[in-house]
């Protein structure tokens, strides 16, 4: 239950949104750094968030770091089924995107909250580190399950290792509706829309 529900989130939830956004971002040496902070907060996590995350962890400890960029870019910049852009799903490259995302950003807004140059304010990782401080990230998480479920498809049918920690935060979500279901069918079916537009305006947004 959410906090709007009148329960308090589990403080882990914010340390787990946290550690999934690090381990979704670009590998740069940051990102990287981070690493052994990320494996040392996996214990204070249930074990089903926490293993679906550790492979990821491990993977990126274990990897060069050249080929993590290589691989990286490859999935999710050039795998259509494979964008870390939630509103991407749902509306495609149209026009009914630059709408969604500008509800995004009136979100992200309301919170305080500001999104880090060059980022759209739909990128999962952006979401998590919101879901992190605010409620209003897990609000956008739920709404975009279908998003989530489309992703973790995808990278399961490419064997990513990243699919791990999109399943880690599906877990942290509570279970799609029969109509999330239906919905999620008939866009893996179809695909997003395609429309082209411009969505520059977004990625600088505070």
């Amino acid at each position: 239950m959410s906090a709007a529900d009148g329960h308090a989130e589990p403080p882990w939830r914010a340390v787990a949104a946290r550690c999934a956004s690090l381990v979704l971002r670009y590998p740069d040496p940051d990102v990287l750094a981070a690493g052994p902070t990320i494996d040392a907060a996996l214990s204070g996590l249930p074990d089903a968030i926490a293993d679906r995350l550790r492979p990821v962890v491990a993977h990126r400890a274990a990897t060069d770091a050249a080929a993590l960029a290589v691989e990286y870019v490859e999935l999710f910049d050039f795998r259509r089924r494979c964008c870390l852009h939630l509103t991407y799903y749902t509306a495609g490259d149209t026009r009914r995107r630059g709408q969604a995302l500008a509800g995004f950003a009136d979100v992200y807004r309301a919170a305080g909250w500001r999104v880090v140059d060059g980022e759209l304010p739909d990128y999962l990782p952006a979401v998590l580190d919101l879901a992190a401080a605010d409620d209003a990230g897990w609000r956008l998480l739920r709404e975009h399950r279908i998003g989530l479920d489309l992703l973790a498809q995808a990278l399961a049918e490419h064997r990513s290792v990243y699919r791990h920690a999109v399943d880690a935060v599906r877990a942290m979500l509570p279970a799609p509706r029969p109509a999330d279901l239906a919905a999620a069918a008939r866009l893996a079916r179809t695909g997003p829309p395609h429309e082209a537009v411009g969505l520059e305006p977004y990625g600088s947004l505070r």
